[in-house]
């Protein structure tokens, strides 16, 4: 029984996760040739003040992004 276990930063809408959940599942059982039952998928959402690249969050990544305003 294959298990996917995946994390990603959150904020995603349910409809994109599902999606995911859908895409995973599919090249799964194409790839494996395992029934479709017998897959299970884990999606994790972390805040993204918990989400670091580079040494600094995905959030300060992003307001470091945004137009300061001035």
């Amino acid at each position: 029984m294959p298990f996917i276990d995946v994390t990603i930063g959150e904020g995603r809408s349910p409809e994109t996760v599902r999606a995911l959940i859908a895409a995973l599942h599919d090249a799964a059982h194409h790839a494996l040739g395992v029934p479709g039952e017998s897959i299970r998928i884990c999606v994790r959402e972390t805040p993204l003040t918990h989400y670091a690249a580079g040494g600094r969050t995905i959030a300060e990544r992003r307001a470091a992004e945004q137009p300061s305003g001035n």
